[in-house]
């Protein structure tokens, strides 16, 4: 299939550039490099030794996106491009929800005008808000929108409304809601991975910074949680797996809208991700206690039974492969795509 590919230059679209490309899809890749590198898309390229087509525009700009299609032929899309950092949505909410439901909104146009029926969209656990318990895994017929903290996750559960709605008033249109939980990792070539812009939203960048000697010390919010060791569990899943997810979901074929998690239905702990990051990168992780975050929960775990069934998919790597990933490419790149960006080589 010819694929578009949005927001396809950044940590998770690049790691599914590859996943496409070596399942012998073709990938067109829309980008306007706002939080990504197209260093990526030339490493995708090294990679998988194919060519990857590159379309720079920002899909929040209807006219502009509109024009750079305009005879672009595509079978489907999968839709990632917008803005992630929970944190950041907090401070600046009217950016978040104009960037990302209007990236979708414009998307759908698009699709309708040229007819693409086929949409694989990136959506998140942060849809489901607060778990209405931390003893039971999360599956897809939990609640949505119920205790959700962050502009972040209401833009990803308004998109998902948006997305029902038009499909509702487009029956043609099949749409998939992939929400996952926790991604980590790299390609296993060290080529590719992640390299946040300015401070790190996730827990591994931290840790791949503190072992590779860019940060002093780790901060571990809380201890006293009601889990092993006291500090919060999550559903940790390696980003290859996550970009198998989105190919498995483009062979899967049903009407309507369907939902499935992404997660490997097991979780672990920040200190058991510090104790193996340590261990495969033969570095030693400062770490210090700090008390625990408004809203933090003990135990966030998928129950990804309805993709394993339905779309014949489920995780492949362990943690420790994603942490001996993650050191592969912070210790090949330690200022991750910096250099790049400093130099222009």
């Amino acid at each position: 299939m010819r694929v578009l590919l949005t927001g396809g230059a950044g940590y998770i679209g690049s790691h599914i550039a590859v996943v496409l490309l070596d399942a012998g899809h073709t990938v067109i890749v829309l980008d306007n490099f706002a939080n990504s590198h197209p260093e990526s898309l030339q490493r995708v390229q090294q990679i998988t030794g194919k060519p990857v087509t590159l379309i720079n525009a920002d899909l929040a700009d209807f006219a502009a996106t509109s024009a750079a299609l305009e005879d672009v032929d595509f079978d489907a899309a999968i839709h990632l491009a917008g803005l992630k950092a929970v944190g950041e949505s907090v401070e600046h909410p009217t950016r978040y929800y104009r960037v990302n439901l209007t990236a979708t909104l414009n998307l759908l146009d698009i699709m309708r005008a040229k007819d693409v029926r086929k949409l694989i969209f990136s959506s998140s656990a942060t849809v489901y808000g607060v778990p209405q318990s931390e003893n039971a895994s999360i599956d897809e017929a939990h609640p949505v929108g119920v205790g959700v903290t962050n502009p972040y996750g209401w833009s990803k559960a308004w998109s998902e409304q948006m997305l029902r709605d038009a499909q509702v008033a487009w029956p043609e249109l099949e749409v998939t809601l992939l929400r996952y939980f926790n991604p980590v990792g790299a390609h296993e070539s060290g080529a590719i991975g992640e390299d946040p812009f300015g401070k790190p939203n996730n827990l591994m960048p931290f840790v791949a910074q503190v072992a590779v000697g860019r940060r002093e010390q780790l901060h571990v919010f809380g201890d006293t949680h009601p889990t092993p060791d006291g500090t919060g569990v999550r559903d940790y899943i390696h980003v290859v797996d996550v970009a198998e997810g989105h190919v498995a979901a483009l062979g899967h074929s049903s009407p309507g809208v369907q939902v499935f998690n992404l997660g490997s239905g097991s979780g672990n702990s920040v200190l058991e991700v510090v104790a193996t990051y340590s261990k495969v990168s033969g570095r030693r992780i400062p770490f210090v206690i700090d008390p625990p975050r408004a809203g933090d929960l003990g135990t966030v775990i998928a129950d990804p039974g309805k993709a394993n069934r339905e779309l014949g998919w489920r995780t492949k790597r362990t943690l420790e492969d994603a942490c001996r990933d993650s050191w592969r490419w912070q210790d090949q790149n330690p200022d991750g795509f910096r250099t790049v960006r400093a130099t222009g080589t």
